[in-house]
């Protein structure tokens, strides 16, 4: 089996079994929940996504609300990660299949020490978690109960490291707004889940003094090109948004255009109310819903490295030259043929989605009203798809099918196009039969 196929039916799996724990009587507060809303808050949680069509506060229990914490953190980290850790542990064998699948998401070079690795990234998670959980906990101990406030604190800490965007209160994060702990808190944990943790794994390496080889291209690309889309997304959000800094007034203006700038990057949490923002704002964080975060980590999207590589990929092109080059390094041509095919399916698949939702669903159902009515669905495509979480009110009023459609979305971006453009993109594959050139006009 190849390993992409590994991961992809392990993520099926998860969500099967997390559909059926969400059907239990004692999961939901009313004791029953549509299959369909089940199947697509198992999915969300699993691909860390964040939509919902339930509210996940008022409408689950405790054990409901538990369960969907369970698989948010297995979905994040991977049912394989977990398994390989596990094998390691009662001294199991692991299969070839199964290295190759960890190779695959957690390393963009073949290393001997990837059981290493994915030991620090379980240690890693256990303590960013727990760090963001306790100051969450005394930020809330005040507010709640003792046991209200440390399951609050632990819920919301997992769901921002692992990108996963829910919430247990029913406005998200809009409530906090001013809060410049809860604001700080959860924005470093989503940088730190979506910054990816081969580039995590190498600054803690250097920091210990284990490596004395120069700073890789990953590392530099995945931070670079992080600090200018946060940064880029913050000031448009503020230059936008005029009325915004006459409400909160700047300070707290900056605050939430950060926050929603990095929220952006897959998270899914939100501190303004989303259908009020400008038209051009929306466009611009679906593209940053579209880039997402980095490869290795808990986000979903395209990839903070894709946008880099398809960029200096047009730039050395308008130049005239051949070579691919970024950081006084060449970017190998297999990997710059997986990056335009990443955009090329990425984009195909959102369009298709889109159109087919528009056709099947009713008019009275889930269509938004006014001149956004077509960028109401587009922009609830890329959430799903980049498995981002971030909603414009219509997701709740979609159909059976328009549900289904934004699952195989979510399931498709959380795995499915980067194994597909694994494979197309495989240098194994046979060149196939090469015929006389014949050249056409383009453009």
């Amino acid at each position: 089996m190849h390993p992409s196929l590994l991961l992809l039916l392990s993520y099926i799996l998860a969500i099967v079994l997390g559909t059926v724990a969400l059907l239990l009587p004692a999961s939901t507060v009313k004791g029953a929940i549509n299959f369909i809303d089940a199947l697509f808050t198992a999915t969300s949680a699993v691909c860390v996504t964040g939509l919902i069509v339930v509210d996940t506060g008022s409408c689950f229990t405790l054990l409901g609300q538990c369960i969907i914490l369970f698989l948010i953190q297995i979905g994040a980290l991977g049912i394989m990660t977990i398994s390989v850790m596990l094998f390691q542990i009662i001294g199991k064998r692991v299969f070839f299949q199964q290295r190759m699948a960890m190779q695959e998401v957690f390393s963009y070079t073949p290393r001997e020490d990837i059981y290493s690795l994915i030991r620090s990234v379980l240690i890693f998670t256990v303590l960013t978690e727990l760090a963001g959980a306790l100051i969450l906990f005394f930020y809330w101990d005040n507010a709640y109960s003792l046991s209200k406030a440390a399951f609050l604190a632990v819920f919301h800490s997992v769901s921002a490291f692992c990108n996963a965007g829910f919430s247990l209160f029913e406005s998200s994060l809009m409530a906090e707004r001013s809060s410049f702990t809860i604001n700080v808190t959860i924005m470093v944990l989503i940088v730190l889940g979506g910054i990816g943790f081969p580039v995590v794994y190498e600054i803690y390496t250097r920091l210990r003094g284990k490596q004395d080889e120069k700073i890789s291209i990953q590392t530099k690309t995945v931070i670079i090109t992080s600090i200018i889309l946060i940064l880029a997304g913050a000031l448009i959000i503020l230059i936008s948004q005029e009325e915004m800094i006459q409400t909160l007034g700047l300070g707290q203006g900056i605050q939430a255009a950060l926050f929603q700038s990095v929220t952006c990057r897959t998270a899914g949490f939100n501190s303004l109310d989303i259908s009020s923002l400008n038209t051009a704002v929306l466009l611009f964080m679906m593209f940053l819903m579209l880039v997402g975060g980095s490869p290795g980590s808990c986000s979903g999207g395209i990839k903070t490295t894709t946008l880099a590589v398809l960029t200096t990929f047009s730039w050395s092109r308008l130049r005239g030259l051949k070579c691919v080059n970024l950081f006084h390094k060449t970017i190998p041509r297999k990997t710059v043929t997986k990056s335009v095919l990443l955009i090329v399916l990425s984009l195909f698949t959102i369009c298709f989605a889109v159109f087919l939702i528009l056709l099947v669903d009713p008019e009275h159902g889930s269509r938004a009203e006014g001149n956004r009515q077509f960028l109401t669905y587009i922009f609830e495509s890329v959430s799903a798809f980049a498995t981002v979480g971030l909603s414009m009110g219509v997701t709740t009023k979609l159909t059976a099918f328009g549900k289904t459609m934004l699952i195989i979305l979510m399931i498709i971006g959380r795995v499915g196009v980067p194994a597909f453009t694994y494979i197309l993109a495989d240098t194994g594959a046979p060149k196939g039969i090469q015929y006389a050139e014949e050249d056409m006009m383009i453009g």
